[in-house]
Parts: C-alpha cells; sequence; structure tokens
C-alpha cells in the first residue's frame, strides 16, 4: 500500500473507483510518469472495464500536458500492450487493467522502453510522490492518434507457433466475457482448430462473474461444458489475458505448477540450449523436467517485475509461475496467455497423446496441494511460528517467503504483498495421501 495513495502497490497502482483511483488522480499519474521517465511517446490500452475509458482519457490528458504523445490502442489485453510498447518502439506503456479483481476496481499497469515494469523499485514510488505534491517539471501540447495492433499482434504471435504445426483439435475456449475473445476472433481464423467459444463477448458488467478461472466457482459452467460434450482439451483465460489456464479432455483442471513444467519440455524437448526460470512456491517437477532434457533451471523470488529482471539477467527462453503467468524471451520477457495457448495445443499435436496422458505422469510424481490462502491478523508470526515447529531436519530458503524441504516433501508459506493473507504450497514425492496430511497439518497451526 502507497505512502499517500492507497492505489499504489508494489507493482502498480490498483484500487476502487472512484473512491481509491480516479480520472483526477490518473491524470497526477500521467503527468508524475512523465516528470519521472522523460517519455516522448507511449501506448495506451484498457481491458473490459467500463471506467477503463474515462481513466484512459485522464491519464492521456496527463502526458499531453506534459508534451508526451499518446497512441491510444484501445480496448486489449495486458500482453498487447507489452508488445505494442516493445515492437514500435515507444518509450512506454500503460495498460488500464484490475486483472482479476471485482468491478468495482481497476489498476494502472506501467511499463518503459521495452516493456521493462514500473514497479516500487523502478520508480513507481516517486511516481507516487510526485503525484502527491504535484509540482510539475514538463509542460507542453501532446497528440493522440489511435492504432490498431491486433493484426501485428496475431503476426507476432503466428511467428511463435506456426500454423502448420497444429492438427485440427477440439478446443473449448472460455473467455468468461473479458477482453479475450476480441483477440481470439482475430487469430483462430489463422488457425486449423475446432473452437467451441464461450462467452465471448466483452462485457465490463461481468454477468457471469469476474473472469477468475483459478477459482473453483469461476471455472465450474467450463467443466461442466467439458464433461457434456468432446474436446480434446479446454482452455481459459482471466479478463485481462495475461494468464490462461487448462483442461484436460475429461474437464479435469491442471493445476499451473504442471503447465509450468510441459512448457519446459515443449522448449527443450528440441534444444537443450535454454535457461528456465521458475518460482521456489512449487518447483521439483520443473527441475526434475529441466534436469532430464539437459537445460538450465534458475530460481527467482514470485512477481513479474523480479521474473522478467532475472529472466534478461541469465538469458533464459522461458518463465514460468504456478500462478499461471507464463514469460517468454520472444515475447520481450513478458507475460502472456495467447502463447501458452498456441504452446499447448503444438504439444498435444506433435506428440499425439491427449493434455490428460502428458500431464499424468507429472501429477502422479509430483502431486501438490495447489495454493491455499488463510487470512491471519500477523503474518511474520506465522511464518516464525512455522519455522520453529518444522525448521529441524529441513533445508531453509528464504528467497520467497519461508520454503522448508525434506527428503520427501516439501512447503512453501509466504505473506501476499496487499492484503493480510498467507499462501501456502505443498508438494511430495509420488505420495498424495502425505501431501494431504501435511497440507491440514500445516493449516490447521497457520490458522490457530
Amino acid at each position: 500500500m502507497g505512502k499517500y495513495f492507497p492505489a499504489f502497490k508494489a507493482y502498480d497502482v490498483r484500487g476502487v473507483v472512484p473512491t481509491e483511483l480516479n480520472p483526477e488522480l490518473a491524470y497526477n499519474i500521467g503527468r508524475a510518469y512523465a516528470d519521472e521517465l522523460s517519455p516522448k511517446t507511449v501506448c495506451i490500452g484498457y481491458d473490459i472495464r467500463l471506467s477503463g475509458p474515462d481513466l484512459y482519457d485522464a491519464f492521456a490528458r496527463g502526458l499531453n500536458d506534459a508534451g508526451v504523445d499518446v497512441v491510444h490502442l484501445g480496448m486489449v489485453g495486458t500482453e498487447m500492450v507489452y508488445f505494442a510498447t516493445a515492437f514500435y518502439g515507444y518509450d512506454g506503456g500503460c495498460m488500464i487493467t484490475a486483472s482479476h479483481n471485482p468491478p468495482q476496481y481497476n489498476g494502472l499497469k506501467m511499463v518503459r522502453q521495452e516493456s521493462r515494469p514500473v514497479s516500487s523499485d523502478t520508480g513507481l514510488l516517486e511516481m507516487e510522490r510526485r503525484a502527491f505534491e504535484k509540482n510539475w517539471e514538463k509542460s507542453g501540447t501532446g497528440t493522440r492518434v489511435n492504432q490498431d495492433v491486433y493484426e501485428d499482434f496475431v503476426k507476432h504471435l503466428l511467428g511463435i507457433v506456426a500454423p502448420s504445426s497444429l492438427r485440427p483439435l477440439r478446443v473449448l475456449c472460455d473467455v468468461g466475457n473479458g477482453a479475450a475473445g476480441v483477440a481470439l476472433e482475430q487469430l483462430l481464423p489463422h488457425l486449423p482448430l475446432e473452437v467451441t467459444r464461450r462467452l465471448f463477448e466483452p462485457d465490463g458488467n461481468f454477468p457471469n462473474g469476474v473472469p477468475n478461472p483459478i477459482l473453483e466457482e469461476s471455472r465450474a459452467e467450463t467443466v461442466a461444458l467439458m464433461h457434456r460434450e468432446s474436446f480434446d482439451f479446454g482452455v481459459a483465460w482471466d479478463g485481462d489475458y495475461d494468464r490462461c489456464f487448462f483442461f484436460d479432455e475429461h474437464g479435469d483442471f491442471i493445476e499451473g505448477y504442471y503447465i509450468v513444467g510441459l512448457l519446459a519440455q515443449s522448449i527443450l524437448k528440441d534444444d537443450p540450449n535454454h535457461t528456465i526460470v521458475y518460482d521456489p512456491r512449487l518447483t521439483w517437477n520443473t527441475l526434475d523436467i529441466v534436469e532430464k532434457l539437459g537445460g538450465t533451471a534458475v530460481m527467482c523470488k514470485s512477481g513479474h517485475a523480479f521474473i522478467k529482471e532475472k529472466m534478461r539477467a541469465v538469458d533464459a527462453t522461458y518463465g514460468g509461475e504456478m500462478s499461471a503467468h507464463h514469460y517468454f524471451k520472444q515475447h520481450w520477457y513478458c507475460d502472456s496467455g495467447m502463447i501458452p495457448f498456441l504452446l499447448i495445443a503444438k504439444l498435444v499435436s506433435d506428440s499425439g497423446r491427449s493434455l490428460g496422458d502428458l500431464v499424468r505422469e507429472m501429477v502422479a510424481n509430483y502431486p501438490c496441494s495447489g495454493e491455499v490462502n488463510s487470512t491471519v491478523t500477523d503474518v511474520p508470526t506465522v511464518l516464525q511460528r512455522v519455522e520453529g515447529l518444522y525448521a529441524q531436519g529441513g533445508t531453509i530458503d528464504r528467497i520467497d517467503g519461508l520454503s522448508i524441504e525434506y527428503p520427501e516433501w516439501r512447503f512453501n508459506l509466504r505473506g501476499s504483498n496487499t492484503e493480510p493473507v498467507i499462501r501456502l504450497n505443498v508438494e511430495t514425492r509420488g505420495d498424495a495421501e502425505m501431501m494431504k496430511a501435511k497440507t491440514a497439518e500445516l493449516l490447521s497451526i497457520i490458522r490457530a
């Protein structure tokens, strides 16, 4: 939470409209962005949220009044702002989105040249101070132009996965009334896939709930449709489609952890000379795959700013978080929800095996709890208590929260950046019953 404004977070600006985020603050952030980063041209897009166009207009006015030219991208996904900023060589970009937050929220996710993230340690705190003080350094009269980037964005995607590498698979695509439907309508005509569309109409009223497929209730209808009809696999996106989630041919939800393993596999199977970055929450499956295929695995604290920085530092081809954020060197080290969709379709096409079959061994070898959240009054006290009880005989790692590893099982426990919540992940070596027991045991201590 920011020092001056509650909407300022570690990686972006995000809050309830209009109490925490409104056009007046968006204007001041535009001025602050211009003063802090001295850009000449900045592109701006927004997702389906109803407050998006007004926040766009205010942020753009702030930039214009500082002499910065604005490129208006219209309704897009977060990865398209990353694409446009880097591909066209703009000095910066801003995506107006609150990702999977409830409808009354919105936010600003800002990047600089080459789509490098602007976070609390790369200028966001200074922007907050400037937005509060309003002692503007720059003034001028910037221009505004509209730009449709869908055609170039689709060409970019098809350059990463060629349509000729795909078989005519039957796929369920569930957009949840988010922004992904607009991009898919441009992409799908180029693909040989037989796609059933679900909730493709963008609707900022969220008539079917906020699209956040990581929540069981959010994906229940997708699962039901997968059970009723026959598909090779299913895929669902969140509202700004920087994350996508997969279902196997039986409609079973696949944890993001195993998708990281699959994508690492798809990159390394043709050429082991790649580095894969992974986060500390769940690790054994990823390490096993990368080791077997001769690649290099590098651990990094979770969070998009850290992963992108680490990938650049080690020249990684792919970075994966179990939270379903997938980062690609070919996408300027940024996360994408469309590239994983194409890569998984290619993997199923190439292997001749079903998606369920491709992950079955991973799930059996390394059963995991998935992320379990608990609301607590004091995160540091809980971490201390758990460490006191479990440190003996385990190997401790503090790259991100607390990880403790034993020969047959391990866990990671970390606090949220934005709320009094602690997140638990547990995995074992092939013992699903032990995984369930250890998860229950830890939760009883955490929630005591």
